[in-house]
């Protein structure tokens, strides 16, 4: 025994514990003791063994049971009763680990083997800059891109093997991927060197994609843009990114839409915005204009009497689609009051004239702004 410890106390865990919580937290005390995380610490080395002494007890049903009945003493002497480590602790210790890390390594523990698992490697997913008009995301359509990937080699059907040939095992790992190398106390696994992992290895490869299993080409796909949709939408296209390395899955292909700017129109979510001139007679008197909108219609403008510059009118359902609803924003239209430039003489004494005649109700933001400063300067003044 590495210890006189109570394993559940080691492994900070009640008695009741799951397999689940067991293991969770194993892996975090294995992971925190470390040799490779603590070099030259003999305490973390200490700790190491008792945590793996006691999750190499209670992780097997019956070791378990026996503990939890007797204690330490079932298991005193290097007893071989219901699972003493003995003198095969360095094998327990890999059994461990392949128990929990495997998963790392793409393996399926001790007793499974990984032949052929890592072969098949799926592919990369791969990523598309789209640019569409605002009216093409008004209305929605399908497009075709253009996209350079890897795809599948045709020659070997995506096995990287030359046809009429296949796959050995490999004999450095004997189909694992793998090898084990002892130091210490317990051992440590390695991806095998000559197969790199795949456990097996080609008989001859493919001679137009040398063994790759597939190859660079470029293809055409067509992609629905949905109505209302909006800048920095990603479309994903499951499988249709890189081909996977012999004859694994693909990866997936990710549209990233951004919207052009438009000469007219702002787009805030669903709404639209504009901007529109109008002179001060207009604006004084009122008056109506109309304005193009995204559904190919003209959407008519009636400016009120008096309309004062910065002043926006609402044209309900003239905005843009909602993504995948029956409901249409709104357009803003912003009024610009534009002062009158290159004034004849005729129109220069019109204009002075009514100034005349006007008074303080005729511009009562303008005569309270200077009747504000006219208080000002008297209280400056006593």
């Amino acid at each position: 025994m590495v210890s006189g410890r109570d394993f559940y106390e080691v492994l900070g865990l009640e008695r009741s514990a799951d397999e689940a919580g067991m293991k969770s937290a194993y892996r975090k005390l294995a992971m925190k003791y470390h040799p490779d995380r603590n070099p030259g610490d003999p305490e973390a080395e200490a700790a190491f063994k008792e945590v793996n002494e006691a999750y190499g007890i209670l992780r097997d049903p019956q070791k378990r049971a026996a503990y939890d009945r007797m204690g330490h003493a079932a298991f005193s002497n290097g007893a071989g009763g219901p699972g003493g480590f003995g003198n095969d602790f360095s094998s327990s210790m890999s059994d461990i680990f392949d128990d929990l890390f495997g998963e790392f390594m793409g393996g399926t523990g001790a007793s499974g083997g990984r032949r052929g698992q890592s072969s098949r490697l799926r592919g990369s997913d791969l990523r598309y800059n789209l640019e569409v008009s605002l009216d093409e995301a008004y209305a929605g359509q399908t497009v075709d891109v253009d996209v350079p990937s890897m795809m599948s080699c045709e020659t070997c059907t995506g096995s990287g093997a030359k046809p009429g040939t296949g796959y050995s095992m490999c004999r450095t790992c004997n189909g694992h991927g793998k090898v084990r190398a002892a130091q210490g106390f317990f051992t440590i696994e390695r991806t095998c060197p000559s197969c790199h992992g795949r456990g097996e290895t080609m008989d001859q490869p493919c001679t137009d994609c040398s063994g790759q299993g597939r190859q660079q080409k470029n293809r055409t796909l067509s992609v629905d843009i949905p109505k209302g949709i909006d800048d920095g939408t990603r479309i994903r296209l499951s499988g249709e990114g890189e081909a996977g390395m012999r004859g694994g899955p693909s990866g997936d292909l990710y549209i990233f839409v951004s919207i052009k700017p438009h000469e007219l129109f702002q787009r805030d979510g669903s709404d639209l915005y504009c901007r529109a001139s109008i002179s001060m007679m207009v604006a004084a008197l009122g008056g109506e204009f109309e304005v193009p909108s995204l559904d190919g219609t003209r959407a008519r403008v009636k400016v009120p009497v008096g309309t004062q510059s910065g002043q926006r009118i609402r044209l309900r359902g003239k905005g843009m689609p909602v993504l995948r609803s029956s409901q249409v924003g709104d357009l803003y239209v912003q009024m610009d009051v534009e002062t009158p430039q290159n004034l004849s003489r005729r129109q220069r004494e019109l204009l002075e004239e009514f100034k005349r005649l006007s008074t303080h109700k005729n511009s009562p933001s303008s005569a309270g702004f200077f009747a504000k400063l006219k208080d000002l300067f008297d209280r400056l003044s006593d």
